[in-house]
């Protein structure tokens, strides 16, 4: 009788609430700063993030847009570049909390967050570097410019496409199957336009469209998987050490 009149006054132990990152306060100021940062540089550049689209899709034989771009635009469209990244962090990061749930138990969800965050920025430099380079070597200066102009105008618009995605994703408690299935035809929809561009810069001929198709499964569709799998090596890793 006292033992249970003991256990009545201690109270019952509760089950412990999974994490889940809708009720994380930290999630929900990183995406009020994306939301502000997007409507700030839509108020400021809006004219010159439709001439993008433009020059995208006319493919206008020309120099770099850039030389007519003043110095706030560029800080701008760094700042849509940054809101990418971590948009595809939040994603991935919401994704594998949910695939992985020790994850959310053993690691910090910042921790895991900025984990995310510091490789889409190394996966973005390596790209970047590695155009870079290539538009060296095989071609001409003016249209590598067009091409790191093309594709940094696809790095702009998939961060305000990420936006509502991410919104869905964190608190609308999206089923795995539909975010997988969003998130693959997002990268699809990309990568074909970045086929398309491809094309229209750099081939003349079916000879060369097929050799290019090669070089774009090599530049474009393996870093992906490399990308993917090195994700889930970083868990490993902060599962194993945190």
């Amino acid at each position: 009788m006292i033992g249970l009149l003991l256990t009545w006054i201690a109270g019952f132990e509760g089950m412990p609430i999974p994490y889940s990152p809708k009720l994380d306060d930290g999630i929900t100021v990183l995406l009020l700063c994306c939301f502000f940062m997007s409507a700030y540089v839509l108020s400021r550049s809006r004219k010159f993030l439709v001439q993008l689209v433009k020059d995208f899709l006319l493919n206008r034989e020309r120099t770099s847009i850039f030389a007519a771009t003043t110095a706030t635009d560029m800080r701008y469209m760094l700042l849509l570049i940054l809101q990418t990244c971590v948009l595809a962090s939040v994603c991935t990061f919401n994704y594998f909390v949910d695939v992985r749930p020790e994850l959310g138990e053993h690691v910090s969800p910042y921790v895991l967050l900025g984990g995310y965050l510091v490789l889409a920025l190394l996966y973005l430099f390596w790209k970047w570097v590695t155009y870079s380079f290539l538009g060296w070597i095989f071609f001409d200066a003016s249209r590598t410019g067009l091409w790191m102009e093309s594709y940094s105008t696809l790095l702009y618009y998939l961060g305000f496409t990420l936006f509502p995605f991410a919104l869905f994703l964190v608190y609308f408690d999206l089923s795995l199957q539909a975010t997988v299935i969003i998130g693959l035809f997002l990268v699809f929809f990309t990568k074909i336009l970045m086929l398309y561009k491809w094309i229209k810069l750099f081939c003349g001929n079916l000879y060369g469209i097929l050799l290019l198709i090669l070089y774009f499964c090599a530049l474009e569709i393996i870093p992906c998987f490399i990308m993917y799998r090195g994700v889930l090596q970083l868990n490993d890793y902060l599962i194993i050490n945190f």
